[in-house]
């Protein structure tokens, strides 16, 4: 039995992925989905709710990446920072992503900054979850995790990618770990915790 539904969140995947929101339409979607455009509305009220089921999707796959990231035997801030640069590491790397940041900048379509910003917050929150058990352990000194999560996540994108816009070159995983010790890790860290 076929499932209209997953073909049609394929089908707007691509379409999201390849000509971004603004140019994206349910007539496309349907061509693509090789399905009536009706059958696309028994699932999603309109484009914007199809969009925001494909940004779902996408944040899922996104913490996923950064599950797996995680290795037990390694110490916290080791973790944290595999995590956020697999997080963001998957965000630039994903053609959905790369789309919409072009869109964003050429013509900021509010949809999808709305996406981006979606993108943001759901990486702030896997942080601030990561920095609350961390807090419980007493593996960090007291803050408020969702605002440490903010600053490492703006940290990270600061030193991943405007450093490399800004230079033209790539720091490696090394130099990042190094930057983090010295700017987050030291000052974050519990007295006596491990790096």
């Amino acid at each position: 039995m076929v499932d209209r539904k997953q073909q049609v969140l394929e089908a707007a995947e691509r379409s999201f992925r390849i000509f971004g929101y603004k140019a994206t339409t349910m007539e496309k979607v349907a061509k693509d989905a090789n399905v009536g455009k009706g059958t696309i509305y028994t699932f999603f009220a309109d484009k914007e709710e199809l969009f925001h089921a494909i940004m779902e999707q996408f944040v899922l796959e996104m913490k996923k990446a950064a599950d797996n990231a995680i290795d037990h035997d390694r110490p916290f801030f080791e973790n944290l920072h595999r995590v956020l640069l697999a997080m963001l590491e998957f965000r630039q790397s994903h053609e959905l992503t790369i789309q919409l940041h072009y869109e964003v900048k050429v013509l900021g379509t509010p949809m999808a900054m709305e996406a981006l910003d979606r993108v943001e917050k759901a990486i702030c929150s896997y942080a601030a979850r990561q920095l609350e058990a961390a807090l419980e352990k007493g593996q960090i000194r007291p803050c408020d995790p969702a605002a440490a999560a903010f600053v490492l996540l703006k940290l990270y994108v600061t030193i991943v990618f405007d450093w490399e816009q800004k230079n033209g070159k790539r720091l490696t995983a090394d130099q990042i770990w190094d930057l983090i010790q010295l700017f987050v890790i030291d000052g974050l860290a519990a007295d006596g915790a491990k790096r």
